[in-house]
């Protein structure tokens, strides 16, 4: 018996997961995690590492992406919630440079896939959030590349951001996206 639901996005590359979520007065047991049912909605990869991370409310992480170790990711909030957003980087695609965003959270449990070749980021709704996420590559320091989380020519909408969201001194420095594409094309 299949215990996700896999929805594509509207990019395609993107996919929204609901785990089915058996509850009584305990609590809840979920799978979060099949091969099998994945590989039967299409979605047949393989994970080399699992990441955790915390952020308080009010963090952007982000865009991150991996140059030529491109990272396919199976992202989740296991505590909290967060806008999370996939940007399509690949050169060749119909969506390049359109975005697609999720709210994340410990009480919808939804999953968010995001293929190779896309931008990743999220910023941080509740007090607290425990982020977790799957890669489909390992990280390798020296091949980290970005764009800068307001870049005007992309245009996401963070929801409930006030002013200036909390960013390390790495991600304040990220390029804008046109940056990017004179890059990639020298």
């Amino acid at each position: 018996m299949t215990q996700i639901k896999v929805k594509k996005a509207p990019i395609e590359g993107l996919f929204i997961i609901e785990p089915t979520k058996h509850g009584d007065n305990r609590g809840y047991f979920m799978e979060t995690y099949n091969y099998n049912d994945m590989k039967e909605a299409g979605l047949d990869m393989v994970f080399v590492q699992d990441n955790q991370s915390m952020s308080t409310k009010g963090v952007l992480r982000g865009l991150h992406f991996q140059k030529q170790y491109s990272q396919g990711k199976l992202v989740r909030v296991i505590k909290g919630e967060v806008f999370d957003v996939a940007v399509d980087i690949r050169k060749d695609s119909p969506t390049f440079g359109k975005w697609f965003g999720a709210i994340l959270s410990e009480e919808n449990c939804r999953q968010f896939y995001i293929s190779p070749g896309f931008a990743h980021g999220f910023y941080v709704l509740s007090d607290i959030a425990e982020f977790c996420y799957k890669c489909t590559d390992f990280y390798h320091p020296g091949d980290e590349g970005g764009i800068i989380w307001n870049d005007p020519d992309i245009g996401i909408e963070w929801p409930g951001l006030a002013g200036e969201p909390l960013l390390s001194e790495k991600d304040k420095k990220l390029p804008l996206f046109k940056t990017f594409i004179r890059q990639e094309t020298e």
